[in-house]
C-alpha cells in the first residue's frame, strides 16, 4: 500500500533498478569509484549543470552529504547560517557541528521555510571579533522542508548577501529535482549561476536506493574532499552500484520526470484536501509536500484504515509526501477516506 509517511518509503524507479541488474551483470569490475559508471556520472554531471568546473562526489546519504559539504567550508570555530526548519538543524543529530569539529549552526525562524536577506544579513552581523563564532557559509534548502520553493530570484538575492560577508554557499537539495521541476528552469540556473558554491544533490527520494551526490562548482573547495569521504566511512566500495542508478536517473531526464510526477500528485492531494471540512492547507504547495491542518480525530479515523504520515507542527500540522510512484489512484483514496473521517 502506498503511503504518504515519507517520499524516503518509495522503491527504485525502473530505470534505476534496470542499471543496478547490468552493472550486476558485467562480473567482476574496478573498485572504489574507478569503475566506468562512476567515471560517466562525472561527465554527466558537468554535462547536466554546464560547466567543465564541477567535481561530484557520491555518498550513502543525506545528512553526509549535508555534514562533509559544509565540513569542506567550515573551520571549527566558523558558523553556518541557515534557517530554524533546516534538515542540518532539526533532523541531523549533530552530525554538521560533529564532522566540522565544532562549527556552529546559527538559525533565522523566517516564515515558509525560507530564509530571507534581511534575515542572512542579521546573522552575518550578529557577532564580531574572536570571542564569537565567525560566519563562513550560507546554507539553503531547496526545496524546503515547509515544501515552498525558492525562485530563482530569491536564491540569487540571498547568495548576493552571502558574497558580500564572504560567505561560501551550500545548498541542501534533498528534493533539488522537485524545486527544478516547479520552476522549470535549467539545473544550473538554480546551482552555479545563481551563486551556489557546493550541492548536496538528493536522489533517494527520487526514485534511488542509496547515494546522495555532493557537487562541487567550485573545485577549490573540493580540496581533500575525497579523504573526507573515506575517513566518515562514506566511500563505497562496490562503487558502481551507486553510480550505475545515478547515471540512469541523469539519462533522458528520468530524475525530471520522477520530479514533476511527485509535485502533480501533491497539487491533485492539495486541492482535494482543501475542499474538505475542517482541513486546510498550512503552506503553498510548490513541491512534492502537503502541510495540511487535519483535525486529531479525523487523523487517528484514517490511521486506523492504516495510511500512514507525520503529525507534524503541533498536534493537527500534518505532513503528506508524495513520491515517484505516487498513483492518482491512491491520493483520491486517501482523500476519500479523509472526507468521511472530517465529516463525523
Amino acid at each position: 500500500m502506498q503511503q504518504f509517511a515519507s517520499d524516503n518509503q518509495a522503491g527504485l524507479c525502473p530505470e534505476a533498478m534496470a542499471a543496478l541488474a547490468v552493472s550486476n551483470a558485467t562480473g567482476h569490475e574496478p573498485s572504489y569509484g574507478d569503475d566506468r559508471w562512476t567515471v560517466e556520472l562525472q561527465a554527466r554531471m558537468r554535462s547536466l549543470f554546464e560547466t567543465e568546473a564541477c567535481e561530484t562526489f557520491l555518498v550513502f546519504n543525506g545528512t553526509a552529504a549535508n555534514a562533509l559539504a559544509l565540513a569542506a567550508l567550515c573551520r571549527p570555530f566558523e558558523a553556518t547560517l541557515c534557517h530554524a526548519f533546516s534538515h542540518i538543524e532539526t533532523d541531523e543529530a549533530a552530525a554538521p557541528e560533529f564532522f566540522t569539529g565544532g562549527a556552529k549552526l546559527m538559525v533565522a525562524d523566517t516564515p515558509g521555510g525560507k530564509l530571507t536577506p534581511a534575515a542572512v544579513e542579521g546573522l552575518a552581523r550578529r557577532y564580531e571579533g574572536v570571542h564569537h563564532v565567525k560566519a563562513r557559509a550560507l546554507s539553503l534548502t531547496q526545496s524546503t522542508e515547509l515544501g515552498t520553493v525558492y525562485t530563482l530570484d530569491e536564491v540569487r538575492a540571498l547568495t548576493a548577501v552571502a558574497r558580500a560577508h564572504g560567505l561560501k554557499v551550500h545548498m541542501d537539495g534533498a528534493r533539488f529535482a522537485n524545486a527544478v521541476a516547479t520552476l522549470g528552469c535549467q539545473p544550473a540556473d538554480l546551482g552555479w549561476r545563481a551563486g551556489v558554491d557546493v550541492l548536496s544533490f538528493g536522489a533517494t527520494k527520487n526514485g534511488l536506493a542509496v547515494g546522495e551526490a555532493v557537487v562541487f562548482f567550485d573545485p577549490s573547495l573540493a580540496d581533500a574532499f575525497a579523504w573526507r569521504v573515506k575517513q566518515t566511512g562514506q566511500l563505497a566500495s562496490k562503487m558502481r552500484f551507486v553510480a550505475a542508478p545515478w547515471c540512469a536517473l541523469i539519462e533522458g531526464d528520468v530524475w525530471l520526470k520522477n520530479a514533476r510526477h511527485s509535485n502533480a500528485m501533491a497539487r491533485r492531494l492539495a486541492e482535494k484536501l482543501a475542499a474538505l471540512q475542517g482541513v486546510r492547507i498550512m503552506h503553498p504547495v510548490e513541491a512534492n509536500a502537503v502541510f495540511a491542518e487535519i483535525p486529531v480525530a479525523a487523523q487517528a479515523a484514517v490511521r486506523a484504515k492504516g495510511w500512514r504520515f507525520y503529525t507534524f507542527l503541533g498536534e493537527t500540522g500534518c505532513r503528506l509526501m508524495c513520491a515517484w510512484d505516487t498513483t492518482p489512484e491512491t491520493v483520491d483514496r486517501f482523500a476519500s477516506d479523509l472526507a468521511t473521517a472530517a465529516a463525523r
